[in-house]
């Protein structure tokens, strides 16, 4: 069984996902404890959750000052700093070998009820939980970025993840404010599994001179009705993510989601989007 009472969040990562995620929990009311294994993650951690507050409240978004909302998340570097959490959520490197670790190290200091929540965006939650003794209390929260602003979570089934785990889930995402779908444990879950080709056509496209990059952007805004285009879209997110989710595809599931040869180039010469300055556009 998972605790049903929530009133902690642990955060594991202060990185823009982490960092967003403990924004949100502590805008609704929670308290938060945000972990990362230097302090200088988490002092960034800190900055970009004060850059957004405060951007928040100049639209009259908030119903709280920024500093209560703040004061609600306390930062370490200290893992068992995250024993007395109700729930924790992992938002640590998009890396199997990594998640595995930091999972086995929350089955130590975390009460054998407490629901573990991993955001990965591709990887397995059954390859994520495998070696837990407990891998039943281990489900997806795949938060979308950038958090804050964004109202969907997809929570992710994996093979041991008990019901209890996932009604829990549902609900403590839609108590912070989001929509929730459900996902059974396959590569790229919903969200990924059909946007990663997605943007890659649209490299693609640009590459191939089908169109310009505004063009191409333009039409698929106006065309279909999203809110930006494929390129737009894949330096918000982040090149190097956006080749990451794509490889993990590639190797799952085969030649449909191979990455854009212009994708690859963009990453390998350091062009990362909208959080470097330049990507398919450039940025302030």
């Amino acid at each position: 069984m998972v605790r049903e009472q929530i009133d902690r969040i642990g955060v594991v990562g202060a990185g823009t996902m982490g960092s967003g995620i403990a924004q949100v929990a502590a805008t609704n009311g929670y308290d938060v404890v945000m972990r990362d294994i230097e302090r200088e993650f988490v002092e960034s951690g800190f900055e970009t959750i004060d850059d957004s507050l405060g951007r928040l409240e100049s639209r009259g978004s908030l119903d709280e000052e920024p500093a209560t909302i703040r004061d609600r998340i306390e930062g370490t570097t200290t893992l068992d700093d995250l024993g007395d959490c109700d729930l924790v959520v992992e938002a640590a490197l998009e890396e199997l070998g990594v998640k595995q670790e930091v999972f086995a190290d929350l089955e130590r200091v975390a009460d054998e009820d407490v629901l573990l929540a991993t955001n990965t965006s591709t990887i397995s939650i059954t390859s994520i939980a495998s070696d837990l003794e407990a891998p039943e209390r281990v489900v997806g929260l795949h938060f979308m970025n950038p958090v804050p602003i964004m109202e969907g979570v997809e929570v992710v089934v994996g093979e041991k993840t008990t019901d209890a785990a996932t009604a829990l889930a549902h609900e403590i995402a839609e108590d912070l404010g989001k929509t929730t779908w459900e996902a059974d444990d396959k590569p790229g879950f919903v969200t990924n599994r059909i946007l990663m080709p997605w943007i890659n056509e649209g490299i693609r496209a640009y590459d191939e001179g089908v169109a310009s990059k505004a063009d191409i952007d333009t039409g698929m805004e106006l065309g279909t009705n999203v809110p930006m285009g494929p390129l737009t879209l894949a330096d918000h997110i982040g090149l190097d993510v956006c080749l990451h989710a794509s490889e993990t595809l590639h190797e799952e599931l085969g030649d449909r989601y191979q990455p854009a040869y212009l994708l690859k180039r963009k990453v390998e010469a350091g062009d990362l989007g909208k959080k470097t300055g330049e990507g398919f556009y450039e940025y302030e």
